[in-house]
């Protein structure tokens, strides 16, 4: 552990000496003042002024109550429930969406939907309580509803309706929460701790991980390794999640949410504390085996270091140098076989991609075949290449063609845009470097994910699809954490 830690930090020592010679030579000079002049034509084009000024952050809306609101609040208050009510925990909801959002890779599914179902009664009831209670409408509101619809009108339109039913409606909830997060945080202080417990959440569930590889705890299948090319991996980390690609989507939203943390927290107690939790992640996260998990995370580090400190692009080459040769044999060929159609898992997904693809061309594009296993499954195996057998069609964008149809891909590519122009909007002005931060890693994180997202169907475990949704009302949150009150208390 002493020679690793030497190496390592004589290998951080020499990119950092690397570093300040390129950058403070006449090349790097230059290529600096190159970059600052393409940065600045680059910000004042029309196509990014368009993207980082979205009109829709100007439409406020919710911060007085409507006449429906008055007349349910009248009802409310008529029946004695503001008596009864008052005072009760039930009222707070940050605690039972924090809840949720922190405890869901560490429960079973129900025990999540439990949570969450509480905490759209605690919104309910909030509203209900105190008629002059006002909250800051999400930008993700209008096409997270519209999108729900869709997916409700794939569920009752599907070709196995009772099977689809419960995960039809399971998604909508779960759709929705993203909604209910915004509107359950309204403080500085909450939005805080609520990152740091789902960083502390994360770094559990990665030590979970690596005890779990070390003493081969767990379910391992066949199908999650190729034994002719990779003979020497013997164990996948899936943690509490069943799947290493699961938990490496999972990290993919995690891990810049600790860099964040790690590089915005005052105090050497706190960066320790972070920075363990990072380095806990990131071992889990090699520990997964999942290549996309992997390419991912660097794609998500790009775009991490891109928008905080564009200069250390420098380093970008020797650092990857040096990775591969601080990284064991076995990730290294790992890695390097991204791609390689001998691969059974590579194969297997391009067959499946293949069937899939016929089969939305027969007219299932429109509408899909709707949601889960079973409707998939009565549906592909006649369309599918080589009888490849599979419970999904290992792509988030081709399934939710098949969960919902072309019009459900769409809105949701437009909940995207709506969440990186908020961000990018707010990320463009913000003066405070821990919002800043926050940002630049919910930007980072879904990126990541979205990049394994086109390797895998993400939402496959039901828990990592709720954490996406809780990811996407947690970015709107980040977006306006400047403006939001500094004081009061936490509940």
């Amino acid at each position: 552990m002493i020679a690793e830690s030497l190496i390592l930090g004589s290998i951080i020592y020499l990119l950092k000496k690397i570093y300040r010679s390129a950058y403070e030579s006449a090349p790097g000079r230059a290529f600096s003042r190159l970059c600052a002049a393409l940065a600045s034509e680059w910000d004042r084009s029309a196509v990014v002024n368009w993207f980082c000024t979205p009109g829709f952050l100007g439409k406020k809306a919710g911060k007085s109550a409507g006449r429906a609101r008055r007349s349910l609040c009248s009802a409310y208050e008529r029946l004695g429930m503001s008596r009864a009510v008052s005072g009760s925990m039930f009222l707070n909801c940050f605690i039972w969406a924090g809840l949720a959002a922190v405890l869901a890779p560490l429960i079973p599914t129900m025990g999540v939907l439990a949570l969450c179902m509480v905490a759209y009664g605690s919104v309910l009831l909030r509203l209900l309580h105190d008629r002059s209670y006002g909250y800051e409408r999400s930008p993700l509101s209008l096409p997270v509803n519209v999108y729900a619809a869709f997916y409700l009108i794939g569920t009752l339109h599907s070709v196995d309706r009772s099977g689809s039913l419960y995960i039809g409606v399971l998604s909508i909830v779960f759709i929705l929460f993203s909604t209910v997060l915004y509107y359950s945080v309204d403080r500085q202080r909450q939005l805080d701790l609520l990152t740091a417990l789902m960083v502390t959440a994360a770094a559990a569930v990665s030590c979970y991980g690596i005890l779990q590889y070390k003493f081969r705890w767990g379910y391992q299948s066949a199908a999650w390794i190729d034994d002719d090319m990779f003979s020497s991996i013997r164990f996948r980390v899936s943690a509490t999640l069943q799947n290493p690609n699961m938990l490496g989507q999972y990290l993919l939203l995690m891990i810049p949410l600790g860099g964040a943390k790690l590089l915005g927290s005052k105090g050497t107690l706190k960066k320790l504390y972070y920075f363990c939790c990072c380095a806990a992640m990131c071992l889990c996260m090699l520990l997964t085996f999942s290549r996309g998990a992997w390419l991912g995370l660097m794609f998500a580090g790009v775009i991490f270091f891109v928008l905080l400190r564009p200069r250390l692009l420098f380093m970008a080459p020797f650092a990857l140098i040096a990775l591969y040769m601080m990284l064991p044999e076995t990730i290294a060929q790992r890695f390097t076989s991204i791609g390689d159609l001998t691969d059974s898992s590579t194969s297997y997904r391009l067959n499946i991609w293949l069937g899939t693809i016929r089969m939305l061309r027969d007219g299932y594009w429109k509408l899909g075949i709707g949601p889960g296993v079973d409707a998939f499954n009565k549906i592909y195996p006649y369309y599918s290449y080589e009888t490849v057998v599979a419970p999904h069609a290992h792509n988030l964008f081709l399934q939710i063609v098949c969960d919902a149809g072309i019009a459900a891909l769409i809105v949701f590519l437009w909940i995207l845009l709506r969440l990186y122009r908020t961000l990018c909007a707010a990320q463009r002005i913000e003066k405070d470097f821990m919002s800043k931060l926050l940002q630049i890693a919910c930007l980072s994180g879904m990126s990541g994910f979205l990049v394994q997202a086109m390797t895998d169907y993400s939402f496959y475990n039901y828990r990592v699809m709720f954490i996406f949704w809780a990811y996407a009302g947690l970015g709107a949150l980040c977006a306006r954490r400047s403006s939001m009150k500094r004081g009061g208390s936490l509940l």
